[in-house]
């Protein structure tokens, strides 16, 4: 476990921080992060995905945060520095949504982006 640890380049709201832990207590494995990425896709050229994970590549960015991990992987770093993730429960569905300072433009349902 060689990942690089950051603080700063990805907040998490304290709803966000609490919902990953809940999920993540549910798993029952100490190894587990919330892995959050970009992938080409959705109606705005790039989507967000959420996954958890406890395989940690060297480059992977670890942001720890009131005993919450959240992984980042190199290529996604850069599309998601300063953006904060929160989760959302409303009459659409539940779900972890980014706020993110770098899109130019979302699509309405907020899981894809263009920058």
């Amino acid at each position: 476990m060689n990942s690089v640890q950051q603080s700063i380049p990805f907040e998490l709201t304290v709803t966000a921080e609490d919902k990953i832990r809940d999920l993540l207590a549910e798993e029952a494995d100490e190894e587990l992060c919330l892995r959050v990425f970009v992938t080409g896709g959705g109606c705005s050229g790039f989507q967000y995905g959420f996954t958890f994970d406890d395989d940690r590549a060297e480059d992977d960015t670890l942001i720890e945060k009131s005993g919450v991990r959240v992984l980042i992987d190199s290529l996604s770093y850069g599309y998601l520095v300063g953006s904060v993730l929160d989760y959302k429960e409303g009459l659409e569905g539940s779900r972890f949504s980014v706020e993110n300072p770098s899109a130019t433009s979302t699509c309405g349902c907020g899981s894809s982006f263009s920058v």
